[in-house]
């Protein structure tokens, strides 16, 4: 994967709107926001990749990162699921993971239009950059929660 965005992709830029209500979660829904992130990150990067634009070791490796730290998180949720929930807590949940989901079925679909384009994927690339960001604060947030467990 680049590390800038060329200038001839510049018009292909977009608003995929990210769904900022995962920036509110309580400390106790991070790991399963951060899962389904990971999730739909690595279904992405497991298709439809342009042929040559990019290192293919290095998207091996990312993938490879991606997966590890979802098997991590798995373990992780095993143990939160034997805590019990509230019903409200659980709503909110999986109304903030279906927007995660619908953020990344923006992200596809732009993907689809654009029929998997160069300069598409470094779009996508870039908003994940930004995104990413927003999931690092995120996993700061869990690893208090993390710590005060112990």
């Amino acid at each position: 994967m680049g590390s800038y965005f060329s200038q001839q992709c510049l018009s292909e830029t977009t608003d995929f709107r990210f769904p900022v209500e995962i920036t509110k979660v309580t400390q106790k829904n991070v790991t399963v926001i951060i899962y389904e992130f990971l999730q739909q990150i690595f279904q992405l990067f497991s298709k439809n990749l342009p042929v040559g634009a990019w290192n293919t070791s290095k998207i091996e490796k990312f993938q490879n990162g991606i997966h590890q730290q979802i098997e991590e998180l798995e373990l992780c949720l095993s143990e939160e699921q034997s805590k019990a929930r509230s019903s409200f807590q659980t709503w909110i949940l999986k109304s903030t993971t279906f927007s995660v989901k619908k953020y990344f079925q923006r992200i596809t679909d732009f993907l689809k239009d654009k029929q998997y384009s160069h300069c598409s994927w470094e779009a996508v690339q870039m908003e994940l950059r930004t995104s990413l960001s927003h999931t690092s604060i995120l996993q700061k947030l869990g690893r208090r929660e993390w710590v005060s467990d112990f």
